[in-house]
Formats: structure tokens, C-alpha cells, sequence
């Protein structure tokens, strides 16, 4: 062949195979091309079926060596929006209206309760709760809460507002223990986080209890001690008793001392009815010296403070009285408010209403064994393709020549980036 002839048919080729690349094949390469290839799998179709037989028994033997994981699922109603304020009437016109919530900038209770379930205090209680670092075989926490979220789905429909949950694991019942571990940690948190004014509140009340119930405890230790010390218990009605007491002894005493007279002249100074007379007036003379609170008179009768006394030791024992009263008015009304705060906080906290309890899975949900072991035939059968489309190639065909400069082009151009990888790749 002439070396000139060589030359000029080479660009020609080039030519070819450039408009083949941009403008595809002409329609009679394209028919011919089709035909070779339904020859080519015609005549090489048992090697096709041996190499799709061989990647579903692969694909067939990793299904079974794939531990199965069963699901368990719950389902919660939506939560109330408060129809009590303003912002949930609101809500409730627009949804009846076909418009939802999102389009007016508004946080549904169904929202917040996902992001609840979903946040690392509910993750972390259920790694605690179910050991599952051990169970993940993860060393760091942050890894744990990754196969748990990635295990576990939970979502909320936007035209019902029903949270759905649903938990994957090897064990069943695992599976449906943590589906309901989620639920408790959701009505854990909820009411632990609530941020309601009458939880506000009731916190602040629960610690003015504490001191309240300190100071009447006080106040009554301090007035039960002062009465037994000055023997004060309701002074209108001793202070009655004392003055009729001091009465009745007075008029005993003129009594006394009138019959003392009567005696004397009758049986003279030296009669023993005289003495004994004498020593009864003595006595009740000391007796009314005490209730009025002289000096040198004692307290025989009882141990009351006498009437002179009685105003100094009543003054204080009303103080004393009085601090007890009101610090009992002040805790029966912080008992009475804390009540109520409690009640409006159960109003306030939205209520978790479960629609489906967690079920007992029953059928495997993964892995899909029928679907991998046809997917391991289809592998099987493309790389049997694939293979015979290699080997049936003209090795001087154009397609491999360009194939072959593009890949030498390539690696001499990015050969710095390709020694940055690795000296293998670079060679």
C-alpha cells in the first residue's frame, strides 16, 4: 500500500469516528450493530445465564448472611392547638378554610413533638435506657445517635397532622419496646419542658410553699411556747375569769371578815373558830394580792399571769398570735393558687394521644431476599454482556484507539494530582 494512500485514509477514519461520536450512528451501523449483538447473545447465551445464576446465588447467600430487622410502628393524633387563644382560632378558621398553618408562619404542637422525639435528650435516654453503644458496638455517642435515627422514621402527614413511628431492630420484641420508649420519653419531655405561664407559676408557688409552711411551722412553735410559759390560751375569756374570780374572793372576804366580827364577840379573841376564821380571811386577802399582781403576792390559784401583768404579757402574746394567723392565711391561699396553677398547667400541656400502640412485628423488613437475589441476576447478566462486548472489540478499533489517547492525554495532564493520591495512580 502506498504510504501516501495510508495517510490520507487515517484522517478519513478519524473523521468517521468523530461524526459517529457527535452525530451517532448512521441508522444502517445502528440495525447492524443490533443484529451483532442479538448474534452475539444467541450464540453466547448459556455463558449469559451461567454468570446471571452465579450473581443471584452471590447476591442470594449475602441476603442470608444479612441479619433481618423487624419493624415496629406506632401512630399519635394531632396534638390540640389551644382553641382556647386567639392564635388557635386562627388555626382552626384557616384549616377550615383549606389553608395550612405553614402558609401563615404558624408552629404546630405536631412539629414541636417531632422535633422532641427527634432531639438528643430522647436519643440519649433511649441509648441509656436500652444499652444500645454496646448493642451498636460504637464507641462514641454521637455515632449511637446516628444508627438509632437511622434505624428509627419518624414523620408527620401535613394533610392529617398524624405523627407516624417507626423502629427497625434485630429483635422484635426490642423493636416494639423502643417504638413505646419513644412515646414515654415524648410525654417525659413535653411536660417537663413546658414553658406555659401557669408552669411558670406553679414552679414559683411550689417554692414559696417550702417557706410559707417553714414560717407557720415557726410562728405556731413560737406561740405554743410563749402560752405555756406565761399560761395565756384566749385572753377575752381568761381575763373574764380572772375579774369574776377576784369578785367572788372579794365578796367571800367581806363575808369572811363580817362573820370574823360576829365571832370574836361571841367567843372572844382566844376561840379556835376565831383563829381558823382569821387564817381563811389571811388567805384570801393573799389570794386577791396575787390576782391583782402586788409585789409581795404569789400565784397560788394557778399559773395565769396576774390582772396587773395581764396587758404587758397580752400585748405580746397577740403578736405572737397574729404572726401565727396570717402566716396560716398566707399558706392556705399559696395552697389554695398552687392548686389551680396545677390544674391550668394540665390544661396548657398538650396531650399526647396515642391513635396505634406499637405493634408486634411479625414479617421481616429487611433485607428484600427476592429483591436481591434478582438484582444479583441482572449484575450477573450485565457483566456477562459487558464481558462478551470487550472481548468481541476489533482491538484496532477507532473507539479504543481514542479511548486510549484520551486516557494517555489524562494522565499526563493531571499527573501532579494523580501523584498527590498516590504513587500508583500516578504510574
Amino acid at each position: 500500500m502506498n504510504p501516501s494512500s495510508l495517510t490520507e485514509a487515517v484522517p478519513q477514519e478519524m473523521q468517521v469516528m468523530q461524526d459517529t461520536l457527535v452525530n451517532g450512528p448512521a441508522p444502517e451501523a445502528s440495525d447492524e450493530a443490533g443484529g451483532r449483538l442479538l448474534r452475539l447473545l444467541l450464540r453466547e447465551r448459556r455463558r449469559v445465564v451461567r454468570w446471571a445464576v452465579l450473581g443471584a446465588a452471590v447476591f442470594a447467600v449475602i441476603a442470608l448472611l444479612i441479619p433481618s430487622r423487624y419493624e415496629s410502628a406506632a401512630q399519635l393524633m394531632p396534638p390540640d392547638q389551644g382553641s382556647g387563644s386567639l392564635l388557635g382560632a386562627a388555626l382552626e378558621r384557616a384549616q377550615s378554610r383549606g389553608l395550612s398553618s405553614e402558609l401563615l408562619g404558624a408552629k404546630t404542637n405536631g412539629a414541636l413533638f417531632v422535633k422532641i422525639l427527634t432531639s438528643q435528650s430522647a436519643e440519649d435516654a433511649l441509648i441509656e435506657r436500652f444499652d444500645l453503644r454496646r448493642l451498636y458496638g460504637t464507641h462514641y455517642v454521637e455515632r449511637t445517635r446516628q444508627r438509632l435515627e437511622s434505624y428509627s422514621n419518624i414523620t408527620e402527614d401535613r394533610k392529617s397532622g398524624v405523627i407516624s413511628i417507626r423502629v427497625r431492630d434485630r429483635d422484635r420484641a426490642r423493636a416494639q419496646r423502643m417504638c413505646a420508649a419513644y412515646i414515654e420519653e415524648l410525654i417525659r419531655l413535653s411536660t417537663q419542658l413546658s414553658t406555659s405561664a401557669a408552669g411558670r407559676e406553679r414552679e414559683f408557688l411550689e417554692r414559696r410553699l417550702v417557706i410559707a409552711k417553714r414560717e407557720v411551722d415557726e410562728a405556731t412553735r413560737e406561740l405554743g411556747q410563749f402560752s405555756s410559759r406565761s399560761g395565756l390560751l384566749d385572753i377575752p375569756a381568761q381575763s373574764k375569769a380572772m375579774v369574776e374570780a377576784m369578785a367572788a374572793l372579794q365578796g367571800k372576804l367581806v363575808a369572811s371578815e363580817a362573820e370574823l366580827q360576829g365571832l370574836r364577840q361571841v367567843y372572844g379573841e382566844q376561840n379556835l373558830r376565831v383563829k381558823s376564821m382569821e387564817g381563811t380571811i389571811a388567805d384570801l386577802r393573799r389570794n386577791l394580792r396575787a390576782l391583782a399582781g402586788s409585789e409581795s403576792g404569789q400565784t397560788p390559784v394557778s399559773d395565769m399571769p396576774s390582772i396587773r401583768r395581764l396587758p404587758v404579757v397580752g400585748v405580746t402574746y397577740l403578736d405572737r398570735l397574729r404572726q401565727a394567723r396570717l402566716a396560716e392565711a398566707i399558706f392556705e391561699t399559696l395552697t389554695r393558687q398552687y392548686e389551680l396553677a396545677k390544674v391550668q398547667e394540665a390544661k396548657d400541656v398538650p396531650t399526647v394521644r396515642v391513635l396505634d400502640r406499637p405493634s408486634w412485628p411479625e414479617r421481616r423488613v429487611f433485607p428484600p431476599r427476592l429483591a436481591f437475589t434478582l438484582l444479583g441476576a441482572l449484575l450477573g447478566a450485565v457483566a456477562a454482556i459487558v464481558w462478551l462486548l470487550g472481548r468481541e472489540v476489533n482491538p484496532h478499533d477507532p473507539r479504543r484507539t481514542l479511548a486510549r489517547e484520551a486516557r494517555e492525554a489524562f494522565r499526563r495532564d493531571f499527573r501532579p494530582v494523580l501523584r498527590l493520591l498516590g504513587p500508583a495512580r500516578a504510574e
